[in-house]
């Protein structure tokens, strides 16, 4: 799918990976609607690239009345929906069982809502829009849905217990949402990036950061935002990428701790 002149949702799009998404793909001649929660980031990354190309909403992804209210607001702006890119997500760092005891179950409870539940809940209200879609092409193509994952899915370190079981979980949904929603002409493919260079990485010492790229297989470094979008948008063209989840990290394969 040609992905000039369509309308897009990025779910965390106000910073990390959503904001470098939301860059390229309005680059590219897309419409953009920011889904997130820091509205001062959004209204400045609106600002930057102008109200005719995006929209910020403020939008809690597990709250199925703050999602479904957005995508309304998509639809009154632009009339439209033709691809979701969910990015929103959070991580609480704890063991199953260590010091303190055993994991805080309200932890373990929030990370699953915001990663697994907040995902599926766009997808589910995003594809309802794509649905409605006439036929994009000849392979009667009318929506994209792009989740991100984490290698974590794969090679959970120890204390990501919860942010492992959320990934994994998007993993998972990636093939049945594919098979289940193909009959409307809608493609599900999911992201999995390795060690990105996200703003969280700024607060790290150089040495912290030069052990971590040394992780890395090849290239040897942190990956760029930038890569992850250009990948975002190859999904999106990319007619016949579906029921895919696609690993990006450097052949990295993460270590215990």
């Amino acid at each position: 799918m040609d992905i000039q002149d369509k309308i897009a949702v990025v779910t965390g799009g106000a910073s990390g990976l959503g904001r470098a998404t939301v860059e390229h793909f309005v680059a590219s001649g897309a419409k953009v609607a920011i889904f997130d929660l820091n509205q001062a980031a959004g209204d400045t990354l609106v600002a930057e690239l102008g109200g005719d190309n995006c929209a910020f909403f403020a939008v809690d992804v597990a709250d199925e009345s703050s999602v479904a209210a957005a995508i309304d607001g998509v639809m009154d702006k632009w009339g439209a929906l033709h691809i979701a890119c969910n990015y929103a997500g959070i991580a609480i760092g704890s063991k199953t069982l260590g010091k303190q005891g055993p994991h805080p179950l309200a932890d373990f409870k929030k990370v699953i809502d915001i990663n697994l539940v907040g995902t599926f809940n766009v997808c589910r209200l995003a594809a309802e829009q794509m649905a409605k879609n006439q036929p994009l092409n000849e392979d009667g193509c009318r929506g994209v849905i792009i989740n991100t994952a984490s290698v974590a899915a794969y090679e959970g370190q120890v204390g990501q217990v919860a942010y492992s079981a959320s990934k994994g979980g998007v993993v998972g949904m990636t093939l049945p949402m594919a098979r289940e929603l193909a009959p409307f002409g809608i493609r599900v493919n999911t992201i999995v990036p390795g060690l990105i260079h996200t703003p969280l990485f700024e607060s790290l010492g150089e040495e912290v950061y030069d052990s971590l790229a040394k992780t890395v297989v090849y290239p040897q470094r942190l990956g760029k935002t930038s890569e992850i979008a250009k990948l975002a948008a190859y999904l999106v063209d990319n007619d016949y990428m579906n029921g895919e989840s696609v690993r990006m990290d450097g052949a990295i394969r993460m270590q215990p701790r």
